[in-house]
């Protein structure tokens, strides 16, 4: 995990909010974020999209967005930015699943993850999104570098 003050602020912000939880939904954002932090030691804690409604919500990157863990009162949401795209053998998609590009897995009360299943799933969203970021520098590569014609 990077460890610039930005990244250490939203880690803190993160760890406050579990806290602040104070039941099974910080135990279980607790429990996946201790995944996420396994599964890819690069990853960026980030804490996005605060508003006057909404104190924001805890998000972990790595080459663009991996996913994003949201609270609700009967369950806790991690959304997968382009999770779609991602192979998914063991079936952990279970909400979001018409869109043509995110995916997310609700845990509720009492339900567990399949730990090595989420870890793959990390990794797989992780080098996606580093082969999606190399893809974009080629192609603005070849955009900027045109020949001059004399």
């Amino acid at each position: 995990m990077t460890l610039d003050p930005d990244t250490s602020a939203a880690s803190a912000r993160i760890a406050q909010h579990i806290a602040d939880l104070g039941d099974w939904r910080g135990e279980t954002l607790a429990r996946v974020r201790a995944l996420i932090l396994q599964a890819d030691p690069a990853v960026v804690e980030e804490w996005k999209w605060v508003k006057p409604t909404s104190p924001g919500v805890p998000v972990w990157s790595h080459d663009g967005i991996i996913c994003t863990g949201e609270t609700y009162n009967t369950y806790v949401k991690f959304t997968f930015a382009h999770g779609a795209a991602l192979p998914d053998p063991k079936g952990l998609f279970n909400a979001s699943l018409g869109g043509g590009t995110r995916r997310a897995i609700d845990l509720r009360e009492g339900e567990r993850l399949n730990a090595p299943a989420f870890r793959a799933l990390i990794r797989a969203a992780a080098k996606a999104n580093a082969e999606a970021k190399a893809g974009r520098g080629k192609r603005h590569q070849r955009a900027t570098n045109w020949p001059v014609r004399a």
